[in-house]
């Protein structure tokens, strides 16, 4: 599994990064795994897995993190997932 994690600021990405998880782990796990070690990679919290979050991301594979989401401040608009890549 491949998961892209991109931090949008006005419109533009401000930065990303790919996590690849090939492990035997079950795709909820994968996913976790992957939004833990983003978020080590761009010093933030975890966020919060929100309804509409979970709704929006099971729709599409792909799902935004807002303010609402995190705990702390954030100093960009949202984080956003999006997965490229499913395991076979």
């Amino acid at each position: 599994m491949k998961i892209w994690f991109k931090l949008w600021h006005n419109n533009h990405m401000i930065k990303d990064t790919t996590i690849e998880d090939y492990s035997t782990e079950t795709r909820t796990h994968k996913i976790f795994n992957a939004l833990d070690a983003a978020c080590i990679r761009f010093d933030l919290a975890k966020p919060i897995w929100l309804d509409a979050t979970v709704s929006e991301f099971k729709k599409s594979a792909k799902a935004r993190f807002t303010g609402d989401c995190f705990i702390e401040e954030i100093d960009f608009d949202y984080l956003e997932i999006q997965v490229l890549e499913e395991d076979l």
